[in-house]
C-alpha cells in the first residue's frame, strides 16, 4: 500500500468535540438502571454525581450474557421506551423472525402499561434472521441498514444478537463490530448489541464468542449471569429456597461517562420485564 498522510484524521479537541452529541441519557425502559450512568460536575470545589438517566447518547452499547439471563427482554424494552418517547428504533433480528420478535416486543409494551399499537410510525424491524444474505454479507447489511436510516429517519438500533453475523466464523468476530461500531456511529445511532457468551467464559467478564471481539471495541458493556441454586446451603446464603435462579447484573465499563460498578441482583418480574436491583452486597446482608 502506498505511503499517505491522512490530514483529515487530525483534528484539535475543540474540533473534535463539535463532531460529538452532548452527554445526555437515553432511557432504557429497564427498571433501576438508568440512575447507574453519571457524570461529574463540581461543586465547591468538589466533585459530585449527577445521575446520567439512561445510557449515554450516541453510544454503542454491548448487552452480554449466557442464555436465558434476561438480554433480549432488556433489548425490547429498550426499544419500546423509546418508540413510546418518540424516537425511531430499527430491531435488527438475527436469531428469531421478525413475526414472533413482533409479538415479543407487544407483550413487553403490555406489561410496562404502553399502547403497542401507538408504536406503528416508529419501529422498524430488519429480519435478518429469515435471510441469510444479511447475516452473511455485512456490506449488504450495511446498505440495507442506511437505507432504514434515510428512509424512516431511524436513530436508535438494536442488533439481537451480534454474535449471529459472526457464527462458526469466529476469527472475524473483530472485523464484523468493529465495522458496525464505526457505522452506528457514522449513522449517529445510540445502538445496542446483544451479543453471547460462552459456557467456558467466567459469568460476569464481557467475554463473548470470538475472545474480547466486542468489549474491547463498543463504549459500553453491560454483563448478565445465572446461578441455579441446587444445594440448601448455597440457597440459603441468598435467602432463597433450594433449586431457585439467581440473576446478576454488573456494568463492566462506560468509557463516555460514569457508572455503578458494583454487582446487582437482577430480576426478571412474572410479567417478563427485567428489573435491576440493590448490590448483591446488601442482598447478602438480609
Amino acid at each position: 500500500m502506498e505511503r499517505e498522510i491522512i490530514s483529515e484524521a487530525i483534528l484539535r479537541p475543540s474540533e473534535a468535540a463539535t463532531k460529538a452529541p452532548p452527554l445526555k441519557g437515553v432511557p432504557t425502559g429497564v427498571e433501576g438502571l438508568d440512575e447507574l450512568f453519571f457524570r461529574v460536575e463540581w461543586k465547591e470545589g468538589r466533585p459530585a454525581r449527577k445521575p446520567l438517566g439512561g445510557i449515554p447518547l450516541g453510544a454503542v452499547v454491548n448487552l452480554t450474557g449466557m442464555p436465558d439471563t434476561g438480554k433480549s427482554l432488556m433489548a425490547e424494552q429498550f426499544a419500546v421506551k423509546q418508540a413510546a418517547l418518540g424516537e425511531r428504533v430499527c430491531f435488527v433480528t438475527v436469531e428469531t423472525p421478525a413475526p414472533f420478535v413482533v409479538k415479543g416486543l407487544e407483550e413487553r409494551a403490555r406489561a410496562m402499561g404502553i399502547d403497542f399499537s401507538g408504536l406503528e410510525d416508529r419501529l422498524v424491524l430488519l429480519d435478518a434472521a429469515s435471510y441469510h444474505r444479511l447475516r452473511e454479507d455485512l456490506p449488504t447489511l450495511m446498505d440495507t441498514l442506511a437505507h432504514i436510516y434515510r428512509t424512516y429517519r431511524v436513530n436508535r438500533t438494536v442488533v439481537d444478537s451480534v454474535t449471529g453475523l459472526y457464527e462458526a466464523r469466529e476469527m472475524m468476530a473483530r472485523s464484523v463490530v468493529r465495522a458496525l461500531y464505526t457505522f452506528c456511529k457514522k449513522w449517529h445511532q445510540t445502538a445496542l448489541f446483544v451479543s453471547q457468551k460462552r459456557s467456558a467464559h467466567e459469568e460476569l467478564s464481557a467475554e463473548a464468542a470470538g475472545g474480547y471481539a466486542v468489549g474491547h471495541i463498543v463504549d459500553c458493556t453491560m454483563v448478565l449471569s445465572k446461578e441455579l441454586l441446587l444445594s440448601a446451603r448455597s440457597a440459603s446464603a441468598y435467602g432463597l429456597p433450594p433449586g431457585s435462579i439467581l440473576r446478576l447484573f454488573r456494568i463492566d465499563g462506560c468509557r463516555l461517562c460514569g457508572h455503578d460498578t458494583s454487582v446487582r441482583v437482577l430480576e426478571i418480574t412474572d410479567l417478563g420485564l427485567v428489573k435491576v436491583g440493590k448490590p448483591l452486597s446488601e442482598f447478602l446482608r438480609k
